[in-house]
Protein backbone atom coordinates (compact mmCIF):
# COMPACT_ATOMS: atom_id res chain seq x y z
CA UNK A 1 0.00 0.00 0.00
CA UNK A 2 1.41 3.48 0.37
CA UNK A 3 1.02 6.26 2.83
CA UNK A 4 3.73 7.72 4.93
CA UNK A 5 7.11 8.78 3.88
CA UNK A 6 8.55 6.33 1.94
CA UNK A 7 11.68 7.44 1.98
CA UNK A 8 14.54 7.50 -0.33
CA UNK A 9 16.94 6.57 2.43
CA UNK A 10 15.27 3.20 2.66
CA UNK A 11 16.82 2.29 -0.65
CA UNK A 12 20.22 3.12 0.82
CA UNK A 13 19.81 1.07 3.96
CA UNK A 14 19.62 3.80 6.57
CA UNK A 15 16.62 2.27 8.26
CA UNK A 16 13.79 4.32 6.83
CA UNK A 17 11.13 2.49 4.87
CA UNK A 18 9.45 3.05 1.54
CA UNK A 19 5.73 2.60 1.17
CA UNK A 20 4.67 0.48 -1.77
CA UNK A 21 0.93 0.26 -2.28
CA UNK A 22 -2.12 1.91 -0.76
CA UNK A 23 -0.55 2.84 2.48
CA UNK A 24 2.95 1.53 3.00
CA UNK A 25 5.83 3.76 4.10
CA UNK A 26 7.56 7.96 2.24
CA UNK A 27 7.93 7.87 2.99
CA UNK A 28 9.63 7.11 4.43
CA UNK A 29 5.36 5.79 1.86
CA UNK A 30 2.34 6.33 -0.70
CA UNK A 31 -0.65 5.10 -2.67
CA UNK A 32 -2.33 5.48 -6.02
CA UNK A 33 -3.90 7.81 -8.51
CA UNK A 34 -7.45 8.96 -9.10
CA UNK A 35 -8.94 6.67 -11.73
CA UNK A 36 -10.93 8.00 -14.63
CA UNK A 37 -14.43 6.65 -14.04
CA UNK A 38 -15.46 7.42 -17.58
CA UNK A 39 -12.83 5.00 -18.84
CA UNK A 40 -12.48 2.44 -16.11
CA UNK A 41 -15.31 2.39 -13.58
CA UNK A 42 -19.02 2.16 -13.08
CA UNK A 43 -20.40 5.65 -12.60
CA UNK A 44 -21.70 6.44 -9.12
CA UNK A 45 -24.20 9.24 -8.71
CA UNK A 46 -24.33 11.75 -5.84
CA UNK A 47 -27.18 9.91 -4.14
CA UNK A 48 -25.18 6.68 -4.02
CA UNK A 49 -22.10 8.46 -2.70
CA UNK A 50 -24.15 10.27 -0.07
CA UNK A 51 -25.79 7.06 1.03
CA UNK A 52 -22.37 5.47 1.39
CA UNK A 53 -21.12 8.37 3.50
CA UNK A 54 -23.98 7.84 5.96
CA UNK A 55 -23.16 4.17 6.44
CA UNK A 56 -21.49 3.32 9.72
CA UNK A 57 -19.68 0.34 8.21
CA UNK A 58 -16.59 0.61 6.02
CA UNK A 59 -17.43 -2.69 4.32
CA UNK A 60 -17.76 -2.10 0.60
CA UNK A 61 -15.78 -0.73 -2.33
CA UNK A 62 -14.11 2.65 -1.93
CA UNK A 63 -12.29 4.94 -4.36
CA UNK A 64 -9.59 7.19 -2.93
CA UNK A 65 -9.81 10.79 -4.13
CA UNK A 66 -6.57 11.63 -5.82
CA UNK A 67 -4.77 8.30 -5.45
CA UNK A 68 -6.48 6.14 -8.05
CA UNK A 69 -6.59 3.35 -5.56
CA UNK A 70 -9.74 1.33 -5.08
CA UNK A 71 -10.19 -0.64 -1.86
CA UNK A 72 -12.46 -3.64 -1.50
CA UNK A 73 -13.17 -3.80 2.23
CA UNK A 74 -14.71 -6.88 3.77
CA UNK A 75 -15.33 -7.71 7.40
CA UNK A 76 -12.02 -9.48 7.79
CA UNK A 77 -9.93 -8.52 4.74
CA UNK A 78 -8.99 -5.52 2.62
CA UNK A 79 -7.77 -5.69 -0.96
CA UNK A 80 -6.19 -2.84 -2.88
CA UNK A 81 -6.47 -2.32 -6.65
CA UNK A 82 -4.16 -0.01 -8.61
CA UNK A 83 -5.91 1.79 -11.47
CA UNK A 84 -4.97 3.67 -14.56
CA UNK A 85 -7.10 4.45 -17.58
CA UNK A 86 -5.63 1.37 -19.31
CA UNK A 87 -5.02 -1.09 -16.49
CA UNK A 88 -5.95 -2.53 -13.13
CA UNK A 89 -3.56 -4.60 -11.03
CA UNK A 90 -4.24 -6.08 -7.60
CA UNK A 91 -2.09 -4.47 -4.93
CA UNK A 92 -1.49 -5.42 -1.31
CA UNK A 93 -4.03 -7.09 0.91
CA UNK A 94 -4.51 -6.61 4.64
CA UNK A 95 -6.25 -8.40 7.49
CA UNK A 96 -8.54 -6.72 9.99
CA UNK A 97 -7.09 -6.30 13.47
CA UNK A 98 -9.18 -7.35 16.48
CA UNK A 99 -10.77 -4.75 18.71
CA UNK A 100 -13.68 -2.40 18.93
CA UNK A 101 -13.85 1.06 17.39
CA UNK A 102 -12.80 2.04 13.86
CA UNK A 103 -11.85 -0.77 11.50
CA UNK A 104 -8.07 -1.17 11.41
CA UNK A 105 -6.29 -3.34 8.87
CA UNK A 106 -2.68 -4.51 8.82
CA UNK A 107 -0.62 -5.69 5.88
CA UNK A 108 1.72 -8.67 6.11
CA UNK A 109 3.88 -8.69 9.26
CA UNK A 110 1.97 -5.61 10.51
CA UNK A 111 4.24 -3.57 8.25
CA UNK A 112 1.53 -1.03 7.67
CA UNK A 113 -1.69 -0.26 9.48
CA UNK A 114 -4.58 1.71 8.04
CA UNK A 115 -7.85 2.83 9.57
CA UNK A 116 -10.88 2.70 7.28
CA UNK A 117 -13.99 4.76 7.95
CA UNK A 118 -16.87 5.54 5.61
CA UNK A 119 -15.51 8.48 3.62
CA UNK A 120 -11.85 8.35 4.66
CA UNK A 121 -8.73 6.26 5.12
CA UNK A 122 -5.85 7.05 7.44
CA UNK A 123 -2.41 5.43 7.22
CA UNK A 124 -0.36 5.25 10.41
CA UNK A 125 2.64 7.56 10.14
CA UNK A 126 1.19 9.70 7.38
CA UNK A 127 -0.36 13.11 8.04
CA UNK A 128 -3.97 13.90 7.27
CA UNK A 129 -6.67 11.59 5.97
CA UNK A 130 -7.49 10.45 2.45
CA UNK A 131 -11.02 11.06 1.26
CA UNK A 132 -12.93 8.18 -0.28
CA UNK A 133 -16.29 7.65 -1.88
CA UNK A 134 -18.26 4.44 -2.14
CA UNK A 135 -18.53 2.69 -5.50
CA UNK A 136 -21.43 0.43 -6.45
CA UNK A 137 -19.02 -2.18 -7.83
CA UNK A 138 -15.41 -2.70 -8.76
CA UNK A 139 -14.35 -0.83 -11.91
CA UNK A 140 -14.70 -3.02 -15.00
CA UNK A 141 -10.94 -3.28 -15.44
CA UNK A 142 -10.58 -4.71 -11.94
CA UNK A 143 -12.93 -7.61 -12.43
CA UNK A 144 -10.68 -10.62 -12.96
CA UNK A 145 -7.67 -8.31 -12.83
CA UNK A 146 -4.56 -10.34 -13.74
CA UNK A 147 -1.72 -10.68 -11.27
CA UNK A 148 1.68 -9.34 -12.34
CA UNK A 149 3.53 -11.76 -14.61
CA UNK A 150 7.29 -11.68 -15.33
CA UNK A 151 6.46 -12.71 -18.90
CA UNK A 152 4.07 -9.81 -19.46
CA UNK A 153 4.24 -8.12 -22.84
CA UNK A 154 6.96 -5.40 -22.72
CA UNK A 155 4.76 -2.99 -24.69
CA UNK A 156 1.94 -3.40 -22.16
CA UNK A 157 4.38 -2.79 -19.32
CA UNK A 158 5.64 0.34 -21.09
CA UNK A 159 2.11 1.64 -21.61
CA UNK A 160 1.10 1.14 -17.96
CA UNK A 161 4.36 2.76 -16.83
CA UNK A 162 3.78 5.82 -19.03
CA UNK A 163 0.11 6.06 -18.08
CA UNK A 164 0.89 5.86 -14.37
CA UNK A 165 3.11 8.93 -14.59
CA UNK A 166 0.75 10.72 -16.98
CA UNK A 167 -2.13 10.40 -14.51
CA UNK A 168 -0.26 11.02 -11.26
CA UNK A 169 2.96 13.01 -11.54
CA UNK A 170 2.38 16.70 -10.67
CA UNK A 171 5.69 18.25 -11.71
CA UNK A 172 6.13 17.83 -15.47
CA UNK A 173 5.53 21.53 -16.19
CA UNK A 174 7.82 22.68 -13.37
CA UNK A 175 10.58 20.43 -14.72
CA UNK A 176 10.03 21.38 -18.35
CA UNK A 177 9.12 17.83 -19.41
CA UNK A 178 6.65 17.07 -22.21
CA UNK A 179 5.57 13.56 -21.17
CA UNK A 180 3.69 12.98 -24.42
CA UNK A 181 6.84 13.72 -26.37
CA UNK A 182 8.77 11.36 -24.09
CA UNK A 183 6.34 8.57 -25.00
CA UNK A 184 6.62 9.33 -28.72
CA UNK A 185 10.42 9.24 -28.47
CA UNK A 186 10.81 6.02 -26.51
CA UNK A 187 7.84 3.77 -27.29
CA UNK A 188 9.26 2.73 -30.72
CA UNK A 189 12.22 1.22 -28.83
CA UNK A 190 9.92 -1.38 -27.21
CA UNK A 191 8.44 -4.46 -28.90
CA UNK A 192 7.35 -7.98 -28.04
CA UNK A 193 10.94 -9.24 -28.11
CA UNK A 194 12.42 -6.50 -25.89
CA UNK A 195 14.51 -8.06 -23.12
CA UNK A 196 14.29 -7.05 -19.46
CA UNK A 197 17.61 -5.15 -19.52
CA UNK A 198 16.57 -3.34 -22.71
CA UNK A 199 13.17 -2.39 -21.28
CA UNK A 200 14.72 -1.23 -18.02
CA UNK A 201 17.16 0.97 -19.96
CA UNK A 202 14.25 2.58 -21.84
CA UNK A 203 12.28 3.33 -18.68
CA UNK A 204 15.40 4.61 -16.93
CA UNK A 205 16.08 6.99 -19.83
CA UNK A 206 12.56 8.35 -19.39
CA UNK A 207 12.91 8.86 -15.62
CA UNK A 208 16.42 10.29 -15.40
CA UNK A 209 15.54 13.81 -16.69
CA UNK A 210 13.03 14.23 -13.85
CA UNK A 211 15.89 14.47 -11.31
CA UNK A 212 13.42 13.40 -8.63
CA UNK A 213 14.63 11.45 -5.60
CA UNK A 214 11.10 10.15 -4.96
CA UNK A 215 11.09 8.40 -8.34
CA UNK A 216 12.38 4.84 -8.39
CA UNK A 217 12.23 1.67 -10.46
CA UNK A 218 13.20 -1.83 -9.34
CA UNK A 219 12.96 -5.21 -11.00
CA UNK A 220 14.85 -8.22 -12.38
CA UNK A 221 17.84 -7.42 -10.18
CA UNK A 222 18.08 -3.86 -11.50
CA UNK A 223 17.29 -0.57 -9.78
CA UNK A 224 17.17 3.13 -10.56
CA UNK A 225 16.93 6.07 -8.15
CA UNK A 226 18.78 9.37 -8.30
CA UNK A 227 19.02 12.50 -6.17
CA UNK A 228 18.88 16.03 -7.50
CA UNK A 229 22.15 16.84 -9.36
CA UNK A 230 24.83 18.05 -6.99
CA UNK A 231 23.31 16.30 -3.97
CA UNK A 232 23.77 12.92 -2.31
CA UNK A 233 21.20 10.41 -1.12
CA UNK A 234 21.94 9.60 2.53
CA UNK A 235 23.23 6.12 3.21
CA UNK A 236 24.81 4.25 6.11
CA UNK A 237 28.38 4.99 4.99
CA UNK A 238 27.86 8.75 4.76
CA UNK A 239 25.82 8.78 7.97
CA UNK A 240 28.56 6.97 9.91
CA UNK A 241 31.23 9.28 8.53
CA UNK A 242 29.29 12.41 9.45
CA UNK A 243 28.35 11.13 12.89
CA UNK A 244 32.01 10.50 13.74
CA UNK A 245 33.04 13.83 12.21
CA UNK A 246 30.49 15.82 14.21
CA UNK A 247 31.56 14.13 17.44
CA UNK A 248 35.20 14.94 16.79
CA UNK A 249 34.97 18.45 15.29
CA UNK A 250 31.77 19.95 16.72
CA UNK A 251 31.49 18.15 20.05
CA UNK A 252 35.24 18.17 20.81
CA UNK A 253 35.33 14.40 21.08
CA UNK A 254 32.46 14.12 23.58
CA UNK A 255 30.04 11.30 22.79
CA UNK A 256 26.40 12.46 22.63
CA UNK A 257 23.49 10.57 24.12
CA UNK A 258 22.01 8.26 21.50
CA UNK A 259 18.46 7.02 21.03
CA UNK A 260 16.37 5.14 18.49
CA UNK A 261 19.14 2.78 17.41
CA UNK A 262 21.50 5.71 16.89
CA UNK A 263 19.23 7.69 14.58
CA UNK A 264 18.72 10.41 17.21
CA UNK A 265 21.49 11.94 19.31
CA UNK A 266 21.74 14.85 21.72
CA UNK A 267 24.54 16.76 23.44
CA UNK A 268 24.64 19.77 25.75
CA UNK A 269 27.00 22.39 24.34
CA UNK A 270 29.00 24.97 26.27
CA UNK A 271 27.30 28.19 27.27
CA UNK A 272 23.87 26.67 27.74
CA UNK A 273 23.06 25.54 24.21
CA UNK A 274 22.08 22.11 22.86
CA UNK A 275 22.68 19.99 19.78
CA UNK A 276 20.02 17.57 18.48
CA UNK A 277 20.79 15.40 15.44
CA UNK A 278 18.28 13.24 13.55
CA UNK A 279 19.34 11.03 10.66
CA UNK A 280 15.74 10.07 9.87
CA UNK A 281 12.15 9.97 11.01
CA UNK A 282 11.85 6.19 10.92
CA UNK A 283 13.95 3.12 11.57
CA UNK A 284 13.79 3.73 15.33
CA UNK A 285 12.53 0.20 16.03
CA UNK A 286 11.72 -3.01 14.17
CA UNK A 287 8.03 -2.52 14.92
CA UNK A 288 5.11 -0.57 13.55
CA UNK A 289 4.52 3.17 13.59
CA UNK A 290 3.16 3.11 17.15
CA UNK A 291 6.45 1.67 18.40
CA UNK A 292 8.43 4.26 16.41
CA UNK A 293 6.33 7.06 17.90
CA UNK A 294 6.82 5.68 21.42
CA UNK A 295 10.58 5.49 20.88
CA UNK A 296 10.66 9.10 19.70
CA UNK A 297 8.73 10.18 22.78
CA UNK A 298 11.19 8.30 24.98
CA UNK A 299 14.07 10.19 23.39
CA UNK A 300 12.32 13.55 23.60
CA UNK A 301 11.33 12.98 27.23
CA UNK A 302 15.00 12.46 28.02
CA UNK A 303 16.18 15.46 26.02
CA UNK A 304 13.47 18.00 26.82
CA UNK A 305 13.28 17.70 30.57
CA UNK A 306 11.72 20.50 32.60
CA UNK A 307 15.14 21.43 33.96
CA UNK A 308 16.84 21.52 30.56
CA UNK A 309 14.08 23.42 28.73
CA UNK A 310 14.18 26.05 31.49
CA UNK A 311 17.90 26.71 31.12
CA UNK A 312 18.51 26.04 27.40
CA UNK A 313 19.54 29.25 25.58
CA UNK A 314 19.61 27.92 22.05
CA UNK A 315 19.16 24.66 20.15
CA UNK A 316 20.89 23.39 17.01
CA UNK A 317 18.80 20.82 15.12
CA UNK A 318 20.97 18.99 12.59
CA UNK A 319 19.06 17.48 9.65
CA UNK A 320 21.87 17.59 7.11
CA UNK A 321 21.95 13.79 6.71
CA UNK A 322 18.29 12.86 7.07
CA UNK A 323 16.65 10.38 4.73
CA UNK A 324 13.09 11.03 5.89
CA UNK A 325 10.48 8.58 7.16
CA UNK A 326 7.14 9.33 8.82
CA UNK A 327 5.82 12.88 8.46
CA UNK A 328 3.78 12.40 11.65
CA UNK A 329 6.99 11.97 13.66
CA UNK A 330 8.17 15.35 12.39
CA UNK A 331 5.02 16.97 13.76
CA UNK A 332 5.56 15.03 17.00
CA UNK A 333 8.99 16.63 17.38
CA UNK A 334 7.70 20.08 16.38
CA UNK A 335 5.12 19.77 19.17
CA UNK A 336 8.00 19.89 21.68
CA UNK A 337 9.19 23.21 20.23
CA UNK A 338 6.21 25.53 20.77
CA UNK A 339 3.75 26.69 23.42
CA UNK A 340 1.19 27.78 20.84
CA UNK A 341 -0.66 25.91 18.07
CA UNK A 342 0.34 27.05 14.59
CA UNK A 343 0.05 26.14 10.91
CA UNK A 344 2.58 23.53 9.74
CA UNK A 345 1.64 23.03 6.08
CA UNK A 346 -1.24 22.00 3.86
CA UNK A 347 -1.30 18.80 1.85
CA UNK A 348 -3.03 18.27 -1.48
CA UNK A 349 -3.08 15.47 -4.05
CA UNK A 350 -3.26 15.47 -7.81
CA UNK A 351 -6.73 14.09 -8.58
CA UNK A 352 -7.47 14.49 -12.28
CA UNK A 353 -5.80 11.92 -14.56
CA UNK A 354 -6.21 14.21 -17.58
CA UNK A 355 -5.08 17.48 -15.97
CA UNK A 356 -1.84 17.83 -13.98
CA UNK A 357 -3.00 21.19 -12.60
CA UNK A 358 -6.01 19.74 -10.75
CA UNK A 359 -5.66 18.85 -7.06
CA UNK A 360 -7.80 18.01 -4.08
CA UNK A 361 -8.68 20.84 -1.73
CA UNK A 362 -5.61 21.48 0.48
CA UNK A 363 -5.88 19.83 3.88
CA UNK A 364 -4.24 22.03 6.55
CA UNK A 365 -2.09 20.40 9.24
CA UNK A 366 -1.14 22.11 12.49
CA UNK A 367 1.48 21.75 15.18
CA UNK A 368 -0.19 21.28 18.56
CA UNK A 369 1.94 21.84 21.70
CA UNK A 370 2.82 18.57 23.42
CA UNK A 371 1.60 17.80 26.92
CA UNK A 372 5.18 17.57 28.12
CA UNK A 373 8.08 19.96 28.76
CA UNK A 374 8.69 22.08 25.68
CA UNK A 375 11.56 24.21 24.41
CA UNK A 376 10.36 27.49 22.87
CA UNK A 377 13.58 29.46 22.50
CA UNK A 378 15.85 30.15 19.50
CA UNK A 379 16.56 27.31 17.06
CA UNK A 380 19.11 26.97 14.28
CA UNK A 381 18.14 24.26 11.78
CA UNK A 382 20.98 22.81 9.70
CA UNK A 383 19.92 21.46 6.29
CA UNK A 384 21.47 20.39 3.01
CA UNK A 385 20.82 18.43 -0.15
CA UNK A 386 20.78 15.23 1.89
CA UNK A 387 17.83 16.53 3.95
CA UNK A 388 15.03 14.60 2.29
CA UNK A 389 11.36 13.75 2.43
CA UNK A 390 10.05 13.75 6.03
CA UNK A 391 13.20 15.67 6.99
CA UNK A 392 11.91 18.37 4.66
CA UNK A 393 8.31 18.33 5.84
CA UNK A 394 9.62 18.76 9.41
CA UNK A 395 11.74 21.69 8.23
CA UNK A 396 8.65 23.15 6.54
CA UNK A 397 6.67 22.65 9.77
CA UNK A 398 9.07 25.08 11.49
CA UNK A 399 8.62 27.93 8.97
CA UNK A 400 5.75 29.51 10.95
CA UNK A 401 7.00 28.42 14.37
CA UNK A 402 6.51 31.13 17.01
CA UNK A 403 9.96 32.15 18.18
CA UNK A 404 13.35 32.66 16.64
CA UNK A 405 14.19 30.05 13.98
CA UNK A 406 16.93 30.26 11.35
CA UNK A 407 17.92 27.80 8.61
CA UNK A 408 21.61 27.38 7.86
CA UNK A 409 23.55 25.37 5.29
CA UNK A 410 22.15 24.46 1.86
CA UNK A 411 18.63 24.00 0.43
CA UNK A 412 16.93 20.68 1.12
CA UNK A 413 16.53 17.95 -1.54
CA UNK A 414 13.09 19.06 -2.77
CA UNK A 415 10.95 15.91 -2.42
CA UNK A 416 7.97 16.10 -0.04
CA UNK A 417 5.21 13.80 -1.26
CA UNK A 418 4.43 10.37 0.06
CA UNK A 419 5.72 7.88 -2.48
CA UNK A 420 3.02 6.33 -4.64
CA UNK A 421 4.04 2.68 -4.91
CA UNK A 422 2.95 0.88 -8.08
CA UNK A 423 3.45 -2.61 -9.48
CA UNK A 424 3.90 -2.87 -13.24
CA UNK A 425 2.38 -5.73 -15.27
CA UNK A 426 5.72 -7.58 -15.31
CA UNK A 427 6.05 -7.32 -11.52
CA UNK A 428 8.56 -4.47 -11.43
CA UNK A 429 8.13 -1.92 -8.63
CA UNK A 430 7.69 1.76 -9.42
CA UNK A 431 7.66 4.74 -7.05
CA UNK A 432 6.60 8.30 -7.79
CA UNK A 433 5.21 11.37 -5.98
CA UNK A 434 1.64 12.61 -6.45
CA UNK A 435 1.24 15.16 -3.62
CA UNK A 436 2.29 18.69 -2.72
CA UNK A 437 3.01 20.21 0.70
CA UNK A 438 2.07 23.89 0.64
CA UNK A 439 3.00 26.88 2.76
CA UNK A 440 0.34 29.18 4.17
CA UNK A 441 0.58 31.25 0.96
CA UNK A 442 0.31 28.19 -1.30
CA UNK A 443 3.99 27.86 -2.20
CA UNK A 444 5.60 24.47 -2.76
CA UNK A 445 9.33 23.74 -2.48
CA UNK A 446 9.28 20.63 -4.68
CA UNK A 447 12.30 20.59 -6.94
CA UNK A 448 14.65 23.27 -5.56
CA UNK A 449 14.00 22.45 -1.87
CA UNK A 450 13.51 24.74 1.11
CA UNK A 451 16.03 27.60 0.98
CA UNK A 452 18.21 28.64 3.89
CA UNK A 453 18.58 32.00 5.59
CA UNK A 454 22.35 31.69 5.74
CA UNK A 455 24.35 29.70 3.15
CA UNK A 456 27.40 27.68 4.16
CA UNK A 457 29.19 24.60 2.82
CA UNK A 458 27.72 21.29 4.05
CA UNK A 459 30.09 18.34 4.49
CA UNK A 460 32.14 19.06 1.39
CA UNK A 461 35.49 17.34 0.93
CA UNK A 462 37.16 20.68 1.57
CA UNK A 463 35.32 20.94 4.89
CA UNK A 464 36.39 17.41 5.80
CA UNK A 465 40.00 18.08 4.79
CA UNK A 466 40.20 21.25 6.87
CA UNK A 467 38.43 19.69 9.87
CA UNK A 468 35.82 22.43 9.66
CA UNK A 469 32.02 22.58 9.99
CA UNK A 470 30.94 25.97 8.71
CA UNK A 471 27.20 25.38 9.20
CA UNK A 472 27.63 24.37 12.84
CA UNK A 473 29.89 27.37 13.49
CA UNK A 474 27.35 29.70 11.86
CA UNK A 475 24.61 28.26 14.05
CA UNK A 476 26.58 28.99 17.22
CA UNK A 477 27.22 32.51 15.98
CA UNK A 478 23.49 33.07 15.67
CA UNK A 479 22.29 31.46 18.89
CA UNK A 480 22.45 33.23 22.26
CA UNK A 481 24.51 31.72 25.05
CA UNK A 482 24.93 32.26 28.81
CA UNK A 483 25.26 35.95 29.44
CA UNK A 484 23.35 36.87 26.29
CA UNK A 485 20.00 37.23 28.02
CA UNK A 486 16.94 35.07 28.07
CA UNK A 487 15.66 33.79 24.70
CA UNK A 488 12.96 35.88 23.11
CA UNK A 489 9.55 34.34 22.54
CA UNK A 490 8.39 36.94 20.04
CA UNK A 491 7.34 35.36 16.71
CA UNK A 492 8.41 38.53 14.89
CA UNK A 493 12.06 38.28 15.95
CA UNK A 494 14.23 36.33 13.53
CA UNK A 495 17.78 35.13 13.86
CA UNK A 496 20.43 36.11 11.39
Amino acid sequence: MTAAHHNTAAREGTGARTRTGAGRHRRTAATALLLSLAATATAVGPATAAAGAKSASPVGIWQLDGYGTVLRVESGRLQQYQLTGVSCLPGESARRLPGNGPARYATADDDEILTVRPGSVHFDGSVGDRATRRLAALPDLCRNAPAPDPDADPVTTFDVFWQTFAENYPFFAAKGIDWNAVRDQHRPRVHAGTTDPELFAVLKDMLAPLHDAHVSLRGSGMSFAEARPGTTVPGPTLDARVKAYVQEVDLAGRAPQEFARGRISYADLPDGRGYLRLSGFSGYTDGDFASESAELDRALDTVFTAERTARLRGLVIDLRINGGGHDALGLQLAARLTDHPYFAYAKRVRNDPADATRFTRPQPLYVQPARAPRYTGPIAVLTGGSTMSAGETFTQALLDRPGRTVRIGQPTQGVFSDVLGRTLPNGWQLGLPNEQFLTRTGKTFDGPGIPVDHTTPVFTEEEFDRRRDSAFAAALDRLPHHGAGAPSQSPEVRLG
